[in-house]
């Protein structure tokens, strides 16, 4: 088995834009630097990196369940990212593409992947620079219906953990999303938008409602305006749907390191008490069921907290 490390984290686009200091910031600012000098000496040979997108990269015009990025990868300017260019490894990105359809998975695959905050900012935060390691992207289509069901990420984790067994290199698996927090105002649903943002979530720039430009400065204001909303109590824990019940159970059995128990849950009633952004868990599933079966051990929890100045349930986890 392969020398392995894990770090699953939340992200949040509002963890940059709040318009007053929350007293728990330090802390999870601690934690995050606490987890990067722990990457940094493990000192990583392989990152396969587990993350969502925000119709940045993927749109509805075809949106897979599970991408793998084996060329080129850049992230975008948006709001709560960082761009830049990723340091992707094609020959362990084919790899794995074909180690995954010989073991029943049929993913995409991106030979030019765009990126935006669900996977930088993590990628940041516990790597210090995109382009730190050589690194395989993953991408998990969970925002929108039909909803994928935790067993199948589960499962392609899995899988993503046996291929990287067969590498000698030290592997990091690294997760961005969730926990429970519901971003429609800025995200909706299919047919619950304006038109002109509909049009973008269906093509992006193609669509003809904003270049891509004038997408991220809209979304840039928007979140400014739902930072100062959380703040002065016009948008409160109810509207961003956080549920720390549901979001500690989910930890728990994260934590057990039994992910099959989590098979039984129903994604799109989790959506409706937890938020449509509880779902980028899928992530956090697919990297610590990748760690299990490439001989790493389960997560242990660093931080949570309902956190309403940032907009979400915002935890931490790690093995390794």
């Amino acid at each position: 088995m392969a020398e392995t490390h894990l770090v699953c984290t939340s992200h949040s686009p509002i963890l940059y834009l709040r318009p007053e200091k929350p007293d728990y910031e330090d802390d999870i600012f601690r934690i995050l630097s606490e987890r990067r000098e722990a990457v940094r000496a493990f000192d990583p040979g392989i990152a396969f990196v587990f993350g969502a997108d925000h119709y940045a990269g993927f749109h509805l015009n075809a949106m897979p369940s599970f991408c793998i990025g084996r060329g080129t990868a850049h992230a975008v300017d948006d709001v709560g990212g960082f761009p830049g260019p990723l340091d992707v490894d094609r020959e362990v990105g084919l790899g794995l593409l074909q180690f995954l359809r010989g073991a029943g998975f049929d993913p995409g695959q991106s030979l030019r992947m765009t990126v935006d905050h669900g996977f930088s900012q993590t990628m940041k935060n516990i790597l210090g620079e995109l382009d730190a390691c050589p690194c395989v992207p993953v991408f998990i289509g969970a925002m929108t219906t039909p909803f994928l069901a935790f067993r199948r990420s589960r499962e392609l984790g899995a899988a993503v953990g046996r291929c990287a067994a067969t590498l000698e290199r030290r592997v990091l698996f690294l997760a961005s999303g969730g926990l429970s927090h519901h971003p429609a105002r800025y995200y909706p649903p299919l047919g619950e938008g304006p038109p002109e943002t509909e049009a973008w979530q269906m093509a992006g720039s193609a669509g003809g409602s904003f270049t891509d430009a004038e997408w991220f400065e809209t979304l840039l204001d928007m979140h400014v305006e739902g930072a100062r909303m959380l703040a002065d109590g016009r948008r409160t824990r109810a509207d961003v749907r956080l549920n720390p019940e549901i979001d500690r159970a989910f930890l728990d059995i994260l934590a057990s390191g039994d992910l099959a128990a989590l098979d039984s849950w129903d994604v799109g009633a989790l959506v409706e008490t937890a938020g449509i952004g509880f779902a980028e868990v899928h992530g956090w599933i697919a990297a610590a069921a990748a760690n299990l079966a490439c001989g790493g051990a389960a997560p242990a929890v660093d931080f949570y907290l309902d956190t309403l100045e940032y907009a979400i349930g915002y935890a931490i986890a790690h093995a390794g």
